[in-house]
């Protein structure tokens, strides 16, 4: 199947997508006779798959991204399984690599012949904010810390405003949802699988790996967390494609081919990507455009979550955790995060001025998890340079739901609706790190962009 058909596209003979699908068969394949050698080739592979992806199209580019930031853990975990754990995770440094692709293309910026619209001010205003951050861990001597964070937090906005000067935004938004319907299937087939027999890799990885959220490495105890780094990470991907696929895919072949999808998505128990799916849901019932669609679907996940919950041999586990949603008596997560902001407010300077990116492991006794954007700005960036990234996030969101206010086009909607969903994982979730910048930062920045923009890359 392919995924994307552009007019630039057809003058190479091989995808643009395709590099990346065979970096990673090659290295679930050959990877672990390689040794350690594996890693590092991984990374530049994935550079070269995303060099190769640009040259095609910004479309096939986004294409690569989101294959490599699905599926790059697990063949991450399949090498570790044979040649040890590696604490440093360098192979998720690979699709991160890829999205620098386009950076070049930022020097439009610098000269002063295009600009970002609305996003530009709260994308600098972040980007300082970095900056900040990045200069307090170094004077801490973490710079192995200083340096994963501006990876983590400043490439996929970097991506994001490179593709804001190029790309178009209906032709990004269709790439990603086309991406999505060959994408969904197998992760939710994985997933699936996943929970009632997990593999070794998998189970290998949880044994080490200091996230404490996927449950225990037996059957019928993974928290779902399929091809990628967490059950998080899968629930918020999943949650985005298939509202992609839902709102711009009607055909009913693509939405049974998502069905394995959304049974492992609520085998993931994160409840924020649940309530991000149903948001978006809601938020498109709002558009003439979307209304009925939108109705059709919302019965339907309600009639997917009733069967899912009765009858489904997973159904008491699903129906525990949904019940939770209304039990904030008893929900030991909701009071974790609020002892979160009781442990930074008793503070000495209540973290006035910052402790720098953290890698705390929360596996260990009396490390605090960071769970939301306020916990982690403020953790990381003191109290005042905190909120002022915050203010710009929830900027970056409005901005971002204003888009499918002025357009009543679907892919408008889309995007609006992820902006909404964005607001909601704000106090709840990460959002500018990672993976989940690249949602982020992508959609934000796409939202502002003039629907069919004629202009191209550029790229010789």
């Amino acid at each position: 199947m392919q995924l994307t058909s552009t007019a630039s596209q057809r003058s190479w003979s091989i995808p643009g997508w395709l590099p990346a699908v065979i970096v990673l068969l090659v290295t679930a394949a050959i990877g672990p006779s390689l040794g350690s050698l594996s890693r590092p080739v991984f990374v530049l592979a994935c550079g070269a798959a995303g060099w190769y992806a640009w040259r095609c199209s910004a479309a096939a580019h986004l294409q690569t991204a989101i294959i490599l930031l699905t599926f790059a853990p697990m063949a991450r975990r399949i090498v570790d399984l044979s040649i040890g754990y590696d604490d440093s995770s360098l192979m998720l440094v690979g699709p991160l690599f890829a999205l620098l692709a386009p950076v070049p293309q930022l020097r439009r910026l610098l000269e002063g012949n295009q600009s970002l619209g609305s996003q530009s001010t709260p994308m600098l205003i972040v980007a300082g904010c970095i900056v900040y951050v990045t200069m307090l861990t170094v004077f801490q001597g973490e710079w192995m810390q200083a340096a994963s964070g501006v990876l983590k937090w400043g490439v996929p906005m970097l991506y994001a405003a490179a593709i804001g000067l190029s790309a178009d935004r209906d032709e990004m938004v269709q790439a990603a949802a086309s991406a999505f319907v060959v994408i969904l299937p197998i992760t939710g087939v994985i997933g699936l699988v996943q929970y009632v027999d997990p593999q070794p890799w998998d189970r290998y990885w949880m044994q080490f790996a200091p996230i404490m959220s996927a449950g225990q490495p037996i059957p019928f105890g993974v928290r779902t967390f399929s091809s990628m780094n967490g059950p998080a990470s899968f629930a918020t991907f999943t949650a985005v494609g298939l509202l992609l696929v839902c709102f711009l895919r009607p055909r009913a072949f693509a939405l049974l081919l998502a069905i394995p999808a959304a049974l492992a998505f609520f085998l993931s128990l994160y409840r924020t990507a649940w309530m991000m799916l149903a948001l978006g849901i809601v938020f498109c019932l709002m558009f003439a455009t979307t209304r009925v669609r939108a109705g059709i679907i919302l019965l339907g996940l309600v009639a997917a979550v009733v069967i899912a919950a009765v009858a489904t041999p997973f159904g008491e586990v699903i129906a525990d955790r949904l019940g939770t949603l209304t039990e904030v008596s008893g929900d030991d997560s909701a009071e974790e995060r609020l002892d979160q902001f009781v442990v930074l407010w008793n503070m000495s300077d209540s973290s006035l001025f910052g402790s720098g990116f953290t890698t705390s492991d929360v596996g260990t006794a009396g490390a605090m998890a960071i769970d939301g954007m306020i916990i982690a700005c403020w953790l990381m960036m003191g109290l005042v340079v905190g909120m002022i990234c915050l203010s710009a996030l929830v900027w970056t969101a409005v901005n971002a739901i204003g888009a499918a206010w002025r357009d009543p086009r679907p892919e408008a909607i889309m995007v609006g609706a992820l902006g909404c969903t964005a607001l909601l994982q704000l106090p709840l979730a990460n959002l500018t790190a990672g993976e989940f910048g690249f949602l982020f930062w992508t959609f934000a920045v796409l939202a502002t962009l003039p629907p069919r923009a004629k202009a191209r890359h550029g790229v010789p």
